[in-house]
């Protein structure tokens, strides 16, 4: 019997973010949260839309990344999170076709 230990099922995480970190990213989260609120009460046009949809997907990339701990993770996980993300994007873009078509015309 060797001297180490061969049990390699257990799932370690290296990369594990600190206290501080979570704290920052959380405060970044905030900030962005009333950066959303600031844009949404101002008169943009129909940029206001965009601003808000950019906003938003850079806080879902901090929480995907840091929060969920995808930043570590395998490629596997990763493209089947970009996957996910591309057809997300295009049941969207239809939607918002149709929804725009609706109101305008």
């Amino acid at each position: 019997m060797s001297g180490h230990n061969e049990n390699t099922s257990v799932d370690t995480h290296e990369h594990l973010p600190s206290y501080g970190k979570n704290v920052m990213i959380w405060l970044v989260l905030v900030a962005l949260t009333a950066l959303t609120v600031t844009v949404a009460s101002i008169n943009l046009g129909d940029y206001t839309f965009f601003f808000a949809m950019l906003i938003a997907s850079i806080k879902a990339m901090l929480v995907i990344n840091i929060f969920m701990h995808i930043k570590y993770d395998d490629l596997l996980m990763k493209g089947i999170l970009v996957a996910c993300g591309f057809i997300f994007m295009i049941i969207f873009v239809i939607y918002s076709f149709d929804l725009f078509n609706t109101y305008t015309g």
